[in-house]
């Protein structure tokens, strides 16, 4: 039998064992196999039985639990002896061909252990996570057998001369090695766990994490396999195609990467270095960074060296494929024989790396290693960077907390700078730490690949390593040029949308002058700036692109020149294409560089910035705000008894509507009677060195109100501050009484109270929160006592208008309330506060005089006062200082007087007297306001506005929402699964056709043509190499001469080639760059002009940030990230698909193994780019949060602080930021998920290309020169497939921007034409003013009711009419459809003869004035805000200006008409913004006016001037106004009064009034 264990050559007896058993050397390789096959026989049934694991697994829900001792030293020993394993294997294969016969024996035992090695790691594994330690005996059994079988092994060897020069002997003495050191780890868990052999075994409990079901990141907890292949990612990934993943299923973090354990390690390193000798001293924030995480840090770093070093496995690989296909074993078998022993052939050490399938399956090997170790070094960074973040937040949010109020008042530290520290400069470290191994990896890197081009190609090689070093300052230069666009064009962007904003919020205002391409014109001009710059960053960008793509082909153009010059003749295959693959290694670090550089650079930048803000001035400690909690506890506990009678029924208090407040005025505070809050010799600073308050002595007696008045800024709002520790105190005392005994008793819980101050501050503050957490503010929910809070804050009314009532998110990010709504949350947050002291600051600014009362009455006097709360209360209203029990009067900073009104009236009757006249003037005020709830009205009314039109809004809405919906209706998984895996194709192709077909086919072309000269350079490198090696004999017999000819003749080609490869990368990454300009230009174009002209509904209907969101986020992603993103996945595919069809063409056997292969891609790419989708969302989602968490803290710090309620806001600080790093945590994961998954194809790829090009090989079918070419295109592959999916699915993330916009640009346009030409007008038209109201029917929207229904008036000309009914009569959508804004669907407008819907709707609004309620002022000069149209002279405006009162105050600004006004007309008080729209109104000259309720927000001052000026300027013209306050239109020559979209009386008002029942009249007499 030819096939025999031992082999039958026929000199050797091999079964003899004359010379003793163990002296034959095959009886020693059987004895090898029984260890193996033992292990095999019993491990088998167990695992299949499996009765281990569900008998006795310990309740937790991961089999993930790693816990017997050397785990880690287990897998790597093993995955060793695996290595080793296949070594064994292979030398026996290629010593066994040296044989005459097969010795099945020089190779079994090897096969034998490689399989009882994986079992015996399976088995290990499953014992482990089924916690049943008494099976590892098993193991600990084969370890000792196999030590034992292999050392008898290496005895034989040593005895009959084997040596370290021969190969196999090496092998044993590691296997022995490796054997030895897994007995140990097994002997070691025994040490440890004492399961077998000792009386106790030890207990062990999973660790906290894995026991909290809510963990689910389980990379810390997972074996080494599973850590380095993501496996235990799969089932989340795959799972998103069913489910998209929410936050739940990624549950929380493990406590070691939480934000909490961080930022104690941070802070640990941090104060550490604060000294007892030197305590000042300002720790170096590097230092404490390298102390607290520095350890995983260079953990990276290893396996990233690790990384680097195996990378050069791939071209020395290739080089030796290449070398050992073209030379013929020319070494006689003779030579062989005489390395026998043991009757076998021994090979030497040096001998098996030049067979080159084994070293295909080396490089295979390799690769995987390489890629394992380099995505665990991007892991470890990424990690390490997460928890510096969290640590860093957590630590800026700790110091925000105690920043000094005056460093924020003062602009030390602004809330743009504390903004830009938490989203910015955390960040710039964060990236920075992920860059950081870069810094020292890529040096090294560099240097080894100079040393192997030299080891390979001598000099010629350095000249090509010297064109990629001396290119890359220049790389560097244009990073830091994009860095600097970048800035330019944000600066740009900014200014851009500042104007969009502008326009958007007065856009009613622009429709109705028809001033809508003025302004969208501005608004083209900053686009333009903002394109220039835009341009420059294009063109920067596409430089680099470029510099990547030419260096290495610029480097192997020098090189194999100057080699050819310098040697007479060009390299072989095997040099030229290692060289090749060296050069694309070298070009990734140098590329690299630049980056890493400038983010070095900028970390240094933030470390410094945060070190300015972590040393800026803390507020004081406030211990005696603190008291003395351990006396007042045991004073607490004497009176336990007393409880009962103390706890007053509260619930009863709220039914006694008729509760007298029981006058307080006899109960005058003496000295002995208790104190609330004490201050003496007060002198107070914010922090310049200038006293603020000075000399304050006061005392604010226990339970009472207590009022602070002054004139504005003498200090008062400083007083509540400085009382609550805010202002830094440069003299005197401040003391807080500790509460008194029973109430002590009373309020329960003593500690979290006691200190507590209810404090409403001027400038409302609210919560990104619902309305109720805003009132609650962290204390427990009690229904009745909110009710009360919520009636005396009279927010019912306000409430009922939210669209979830008091569940509606309000805040910043949620639903924007006026100034007024916001004031009273506030001061319902302070009432609902269960503390003693409660400081009200100016609560009645921005509230009308009813509510001022009812607050007044029922807050502060029934609420407040019933519960013996101390109220300090500042404010400007006199009239109440009746109410007060103590007063005090501030004058400059100090105190004036204090005491009770009756004091006061004794001893300061001069003051009193002032008050009383003041009182008097507010009085009369008084009843002037009081002829309706003017303000609050208007408040709810807009607020109203704001919802009505959402019930359309569905039906408009972009049809994102209805895919949505549609998806949740039907719980077919299989269709949703689909529509999420799908690439949007009609969005790409929208994208690039409004790039502009030329510039598509441009790039198209210009790619494909790159590729194939790519290819060509390297396809014409593989055939000269070729022609050097045909076959040895040929090349002996060939003379050199013939040899340069034939270099000569090549050359020039190859040059020619180089040069043209060269000029195509910079036309591609030029044309793909300007294609994607063209697009941005384009779509910003067309979405601004669509949604300029859509019509009024449109802007009801959907919310202002949405339309700014396309212009600010969705447009900046389309300019900025769209353009290089597809330009690198072009690239990388393209790449891809030329690497695979070289392979092919050269190889065609490797198409078969492609099948497979293009399959697991396919599923790979489907499953992670639906997953990475999802994670981006939740990063995204749950970033803004976290941001705007720190700009409210920064914002609401005081009142935060007066409350107590730091820990609170830490606590919610810590989950936000946990709740985000979770979620970029395993966004990151998933990266790497993805990218192991493509490198390990990769490696399969090369490993197929090689194997395919050896069997053809053995046919002859390539040349050498081909093979090396294959297989250096194969390596490219494993870089590149992984970009191709990353890109999709960033392409996929980034195309939603342009469905977003693309929604937008679906909108109906205003019908601007009409059927008139505009020149058939009369240029004077309407020269009269006379309007003709017929059958008149109006709706906003076609699904929507009509809001008038057939009105019928005749307006002569130069009346003045007036207009008047009740909120909701259809007023207002009256005086819009004579600019015909709204949907006329019945009935016509007739002026001066002329029906209006038919004209040009620009003619139309340009030939009528309005004035509208709300004032709008744009930012500019008061010239471009009355007559943007630049038409009018000077004169004209002046008279304009005088005619409204207004031309001493504007001559008196720097520059008169040029003079400034400020976004929205900040600058200018309400009334002169809306003097200001009246001279506007009155530019234009036209004979028809229409006010719409211009008198409702404006001071009675203001308004009689208007009336006045109506009644004189106006004289001639047609006057229309539509009144809030009937008085207003008393005057008039006709009214009109409305009712439910219909006129109900229509008539003079003298007629009007004499009808008693008439509801004109009963408007006037509410009105009186």
């Amino acid at each position: 039998m030819a096939f025999s264990f031992c082999g039958n050559d026929k000199n050797i007896s091999a079964y003899s064992v004359e010379k003793g058993v163990l002296n034959n050397g095959c009886f020693v390789d059987a004895l090898n196999l029984v260890p193996h096959v033992f292990l095999l026989f019993i491990t088998f049934p167990i695992l299949f039985i499996g009765w281990g694991s569900q008998s006795s697994k310990v309740q937790i829900h991961h089999n993930t639990w790693l816990h017997f001792p050397g785990h880690n030293m287990r897998w790597i020993l093993t995955f060793l002896l695996l290595f080793v394993h296949v070594c064994e294997f292979a030398e026996g294969i290629v010593s066994n061909k040296v044989m005459s016969t097969d010795h099945l024996h020089l190779f079994m035992p090897a096969f034998m252990g490689f399989i009882a090695a994986t079992t015996s790691v399976v088995y290990y594994h499953n014992i482990e996570t089924s916690n049943f330690p008494k099976l590892l005996l098993v193991l600990f059994i084969y370890w000792v057998l196999a030590f034992i079988t292999k050392s008898i092994k290496l005895w034989k060897f040593t005895e009959f001369g084997v040596g370290p020069q021969h190969l196999r002997f090496c092998i044993t003495t590691l296997l022995v090695i490796l054997y030895g050191l897994l007995m140990a780890v097994e002997v070691n868990v025994i040490r440890v766990r004492k399961y077998v052999f000792f009386a106790n075994p030890q207990k062990v409990k999973p660790p906290e994490d894995l026991q909290d079901l809510g963990v689910r990141f389980l990379q810390p907890f997972v074996n080494l396999l599973s850590k380095a292949t993501y496996w235990w990612m799969n089932p989340l990934i795959i799972g998103a195609h069913k489910r998209p993943i929410e936050l739940k299923k990624i549950g929380k973090l493990p406590i070691a990467m939480r934000a909490l354990t961080n930022y104690l390690r941070l802070k640990d390193a941090y104060e550490d270095q604060r000294t007892p000798e030197d305590p000042d001293q300002n720790p170096s924030i590097w230092r404490s960074m390298y102390r607290a995480f520095g350890r995983p840090i260079l953990l990276s770093s290893t396996f990233r060296y690790l990384a680097d070093l195996l990378g050069f496995a791939g071209p020395l690989c290739i080089s030796g494929i290449v070398k050992h296909l073209d030379v013929t074993e020319v070494v006689s078998s003779e030579d062989k024989k005489n390395e026998t022993y043991l009757g076998v052939y021994f090979m030497s050490s040096t001998e098996l790396l030049q067979n080159s399938s084994v070293l295909s399956v080396l490089l295979f090997l390799a690769l995987v290693l390489q890629r394992t170790f380099l995505q665990a070094s991007y892991y470890v960074t990424i990690e390490t960077g997460i928890n510096l973040r969290g640590a860093l937040l957590a630590m800026i949010y700790n110091k925000i907390l105690r920043l000094s109020t005056s460093n924020m008042s003062m602009g030390e530290m602004t809330l743009g700078q504390i903004n830009n520290l938490v989203a910015i400069e955390t960040n710039q470290l964060m990236w920075f730490l992920f860059l950081c191994p870069n810094l020292w990896a890529m040096p090294v890197q560099i240097v080894m690949g100079v040393i192997l081009l030299y080891y390979l190609l001598g000099w010629s090689a350095l000249v090509g390593a010297s064109v990629i070093v001396l290119l890359a300052p220049v790389q560097y230069l244009i990073a830091t040029k994009l860095a600097d666009t970048q800035k330019n064009t944000l600066e740009h962007s900014t200014d851009r949308l500042k104007k969009t904003t502008e326009i958007l919020k007065g856009i009613k205002l622009l429709k109705l002058y028809a001033w809508e391409d003025i302004f969208c014109g501005s608004v083209e001009d900053t686009r333009g700036k903002e394109l220039t710059s835009l341009k420059t960053f294009a063109f920067y960008t596409s430089m680099s692109i470029f510099m990547n793509a030419a260096i290495p082909i610029a480097a192997v153009l020098a090189t194999f020149v100057t080699h050819h010059f310098l040697n007479k003749t060009g390299p072989t295959s095997s040099e030229a294409f290692a060289a090749l693959a060296l050069f694309h290694i070298l070009v990734t670090p140098l590329f690299l560089l630049s980056t890493v550089v400038r983010f070095a650079v900028k970390a240094l930048v933030s470390v410094q910035k945060l070190g300015e803000f972590l040393q800026s001035d803390e507020i004081g400690d406030d211990s005696w705000r603190n008291g003395d909690i351990s006396i007042s506890l045991n004073a607490g506990k004497k009176h336990m008894g007393m409880t009962k009678a103390i706890n007053r029924k509260q619930p009863m208090r709220y039914q006694m509507d008729n509760y007298e407040q029981p006058s307080r005025r006899q109960m005058r505070p003496t000295e002995t009677e208790d104190v609330a809050v004490k201050v003496s010799n007060g002198s107070f600073t914010w922090g310049n060195n200038l006293l603020t308050l000075s000399d304050i002595n006061i005392r604010i007696p226990t339970g009472q109100l207590t009022m602070i008045v002054g004139q504005v800024g003498c200090g008062k709002s400083s007083l509540l501050l400085a009382m609550l520790g805010e202002m830094q105190a440069i003299d005197g005392v401040v003391y807080w009484s500790k509460p008194t005994d029973c109430e002590l008793v009373h309020e329960g819980n003593i500690s979290k109270n006691r200190n507590s101050v209810a404090y409403a501050a001027q400038k409302s503050w609210l919560l990104n929160a619902t309305l109720e957490e805003n009132i609650t503010f962290g204390s427990p929910f009690n229904k009745q006592r909110y009710k009360a809070v919520i009636d005396a804050c009279s927010l019912q009314p306000d409430i009922d208008l939210l669209p979830f009532g008091d569940q509606t998110e309000i805040g910043e990010r949620g639903i924007n309330l006026s100034g007024g709504q916001r004031q009273r949350i506030c001061v319902a947050r302070a009432l609902y506060q269960n503390t003693n002291i409660v400081f009200l600051d100016d609560p009645f600014s921005a509230l009308d005089i009813h509510l001022s009362d009812h607050l007044m009455q029922e807050g502060i006097l029934k609420f407040l006062q019933d519960d013996k709360r101390t109220v300090v209360l500042v404010t400007h209203k006199l009239q109440y200082l009746i109410h007060a029990d103590w007063i005090i009067a501030m004058k400059d900073g100090s105190i004036l007087r204090e005491g009770t009104l009756k004091d006061i009236q004794t001893h300061d009757v001069e003051l009193y007297d002032h008050w009383k006249t003041l009182m008097n003037r507010q009085d009369q005020e008084l009843e002037k306001d009081t002829q309706q709830d003017s303000q609050t009205m208007l408040e709810r009314k807009t607020l109203r506005r704001a919802f009505y039109s959402r019930e359309a809004k569905n039906q408009v809405d972009d049809e994102d929402e209805e895919e949505e919906e549609e998806e949740d209706d039907d719980d077919n998984f299989s269709l949703i699964a689909n529509r999420r895996s799908k690439i949007p194709w009609k969005v790409c192709w929208c994208y690039l056709s409004s790039g502009g077909f030329f510039m598509v086919f441009l790039m198209v072309f210009s790619k494909l043509i790159k590729h194939s000269v790519i290819v060509a350079i390297d396809y014409w490198l593989a055939i000269w190499t070729s022609s050097k090696t045909g076959s040895l004999n040929e090349t002996l017999s060939r003379n050199v001469s013939e040899d340069s000819q034939q270099d000569s003749h090549y050359l020039p080609i190859f040059i020619s080639l180089c040069a043209a490869g060269i000029t195509l990368c910079l036309i591609t990454s030029l044309t793909v760059e300007f294609l994607g300009l063209s697009a941005a230009t384009n779509l910003h174009h067309n979405l601004l002009n669509k949604i300029i002209h859509a019509p009024i509904r449109f802007f009801d209907v959907t919310p202002l940030g949405q339309i700014l969101n396309r212009f600010s986020a969705d447009t900046n992603i389309i300019d900025q990230h769209i353009p290089p993103t597809l330009e690198s996945l072009t690239r990388s595919t393209l790449l891809c698909l030329s690497a695979i069809g070289v392979i092919s063409s050269i190889t065609p056997a490797f198409l078969i193994a492609l099948i497979p292969l293009s399959v697991a891609f396919y599923f790979i790419q489907k499953y992670f780019r639906v997953a990475s989708k999802d994670l981006q969302d939740l990063d995204d989602s749950t970033q803004l949060p976290l941001l705007c968490h720190f700009s409210e803290t920064a914002e609401g710090l005081t009142t935060i602080r007066a409350f107590r309620h730091e820990a609170r806001f830490k606590q919610r600080m810590l989950e936000l930021t946990d709740t985000n790093n979770t979620a970029y945590l395993f966004l990151s994961a998933a990266n790497r998920w993805l990218e192991v998954r493509t490198d390990y194809l990769g490696a399969v790829i090369v490993l197929t290309a090689a194997t395919a090009s050896i069997w053809s090989s053995q046919y002859g079918l390539p040349a050498g020169g081909l093979v090396g070419l294959g297989l250096t295109y194969a390596l490219t592959v494993t870089n590149y497939l992984n970009w191709v999916v990353r890109n999709l699915a960033d392409l996929e993330v980034q195309m939603a921007a342009v469905k977003k916009i693309n929604s937008f640009l679906g909108t109906e346009s205003e019908n601007y034409e009409g059927s008139m030409d505009a020149a058939q007008v009369p240029l004077d038209w309407p020269q009269d003013g006379e309007i003709k109201i017929q059958g008149l029917c109006v709706r906003y929207d076609p699904l929507l009711k009509p809001v008038l229904k057939h009105v019928n008036a005749y307006i002569k000309p130069g009346q003045k009419v007036g207009i008047c009914g009740r909120t909701g009569s259809g007023k207002s959508s009256l005086s819009l459809a004579f600019f015909n804004m709204v949907d006329i669907f019945e009935g016509k407008i007739i002026i001066d003869g002329i029906e209006i819907f038919k004209l040009p709707l620009h003619t139309l609004r340009s030939r009528l004035s309005i004035i509208l309620q709300d004032p709008v002022l744009f930012s500019g000069s008061i010239r471009f805000n009355l007559d943007p149209e630049r038409e009018c002279s000077d004169d004209r405006l002046w008279e304009a200006l005088e005619i409204a009162q207004l031309k001493n105050m504007v001559k008196a600004l720097p520059g008169g008409l040029d003079a400034v006004v400020t976004e929205g007309g900040e600058n200018f008080s309400v009334g002169q913004r809306q003097l200001f729209c009246l001279a506007r109104a009155f530019v234009r000259k036209s004979s028809i006016l229409i006010m719409d309720e211009a008198t409702a927000s404006i001071d009675m001052a203001t308004e009689n001037i208007l009336q006045k000026v109506v009644m004189t300027a106006f004289a001639d013209r047609t006057v229309v106004t539509i009144a809030h306050r009937v008085h207003t239109i008393l005057t008039a020559d006709l009214v009109i009064v409305m009712k439910r979209g219909n006129i109900v009386e229509y008539d003079k008002p003298e007629t009007l009034l004499e009808q008693e029942d008439g509801m004109f009249a009963s408007f006037v007499r509410a009105d009186m």
